[in-house]
């Protein structure tokens, strides 16, 4: 299936290295009392997970006041009969029975609940958006693969390191990967940040002085349906090659980039359960700590170390690794062979690890629009 891309400019950017342990955005605090404050919701259907952030602002961030996460593997067999099985669509359900019940008892009444690949992609989407509608209270939103790409973005602002002036963000789903190139050259230091927050507004709204996204893509391949694509090859080893090189050719149509280029100024943002399970791998992280994976760098290096390891231990040795964990192993080598893709073709040696995603993308967006942020909105 051939990506899918809009047009972008042809500049060819200036590079560059990436941040040194920039603050988190989004902070763990104890539970804050319902009432006490607006709070807004965030879900996140995946073709794999359901995840959902209960959230007040706080200054220019915000505080968690709850989570949700589960997998549900909704995109289980889609890639064979294009549709939701009714198994998988149960298991959803679920799920979204015990959101439903966290959104009532905190009283949130700002919400916004997306699905993204796998109900894009399966024919009876519509009638399971109607069924969640039926059996929970819950409205689903299917977004476009520009909005994810674009939320996914703005939630790793952040990170963003004053000295970079080409951004590549990179959002690894389950039936997806989302990559956005952003040119920064012309947006002091000091404004780069707040500037990629701006692109809630959509990428084609840039002025002078503005982030301007040169060019980005949407890959219908993640972990889950890259995995699938492979099923049928036996060695381990192998699988993985073969899924890596596949994901670098579903990359053909998008090269902004000339590797050639000096590597100062560049950095690439990677988002999603695969990075941030490299980097506590990394890190040996038996009992996962967001505050130690979110904003960690990883050299190229580091990442194949792991990596390597992976494939060492085998099947049966990456299901019992804690630093994995059982919802992961299945799908780590997959979102492993889509992460040695990205750092083999650019520009860079590092990678800046983001525990964010799509949620934190939707908070923010929703507050910035209110204007409930000490620095909002950015409008």
């Amino acid at each position: 299936m051939a990506p899918e891309r809009p047009r972008g400019a042809d500049a060819i950017p200036l590079a560059a290295e990436g941040p040194k342990g920039l603050s988190s955005a989004v902070e763990p605090s104890p539970p804050a009392e319902p009432g006490s404050a607006l709070l807004y919701a965030a879900l996140d259907l995946g073709t794999n997970s359901c995840r959902m952030l209960i959230a007040q602002p706080k200054g220019s961030q915000f505080q968690v006041v709850d989570s949700f996460s589960k997998t549900v593997q909704l995109g289980v067999g889609l890639e064979a009969s294009g549709k939701l099985s009714r198994a998988s669509m149960a298991r959803t359900v679920q799920a979204l029975r015990i959101c439903q019940k966290k959104i009532e008892k905190h009283g949130v009444r700002r919400m916004r609940l997306v699905a993204t690949e796998a109900c894009r992609r399966a024919r009876n989407a519509r009638d399971f958006i109607r069924q969640v509608r039926r059996e929970t209270g819950l409205s689903l939103e299917i977004i476009a693969t520009e909005e994810e790409a674009r939320l996914a973005v703005i939630s790793c602002a952040p990170l963003v390191n004053p000295r970079t002036e080409q951004l590549l963000v990179v959002d690894i789903g389950g039936g997806s990967t989302e990559l956005v190139w952003i040119d920064l050259s012309r947006v002091p230091p000091e404004e780069r940040a707040r500037s990629i927050m701006r692109l809630h507004r959509g990428f084609n709204a840039q002025g002078e002085a503005e982030a301007r996204v040169v060019d980005w893509i949407s890959v219908p391949l993640g972990v889950a349906t890259l995995k699938d694509q492979f099923a049928d090859v036996d060695d381990d080893g192998a699988r993985f090659a073969l899924m890596s090189w596949f994901f670098e050719e579903n990359l053909a149509s998008f090269s902004p980039y000339n590797a050639e280029n000096p590597r100062e100024g560049f950095q690439i943002i990677g988002t999603s359960g695969t990075v941030t399970t490299v980097a506590a791998s990394y890190l040996n992280l038996r009992r996962y700590d967001r505050t130690k994976v979110d904003g960690l760098q990883m050299t190229s290096d580091q990442i194949d170390l792991v990596i390597r390891e992976y494939l060492a231990l085998g099947p049966e040795g990456r299901r019992t690794d804690p630093r994995i964990g059982r919802d992961r192993h299945a799908l780590i080598m997959s979102g492993a062979a889509i992460l040695q893709a990205l750092m083999r073709i650019w520009p860079t040696d590092r990678l800046s690890v983001a525990d964010r995603g799509l949620r934190e993308g939707l908070l923010y967006a929703q507050m910035s629009a209110d204007g409930v942020l000490e620095d909002g909105p950015y409008a």
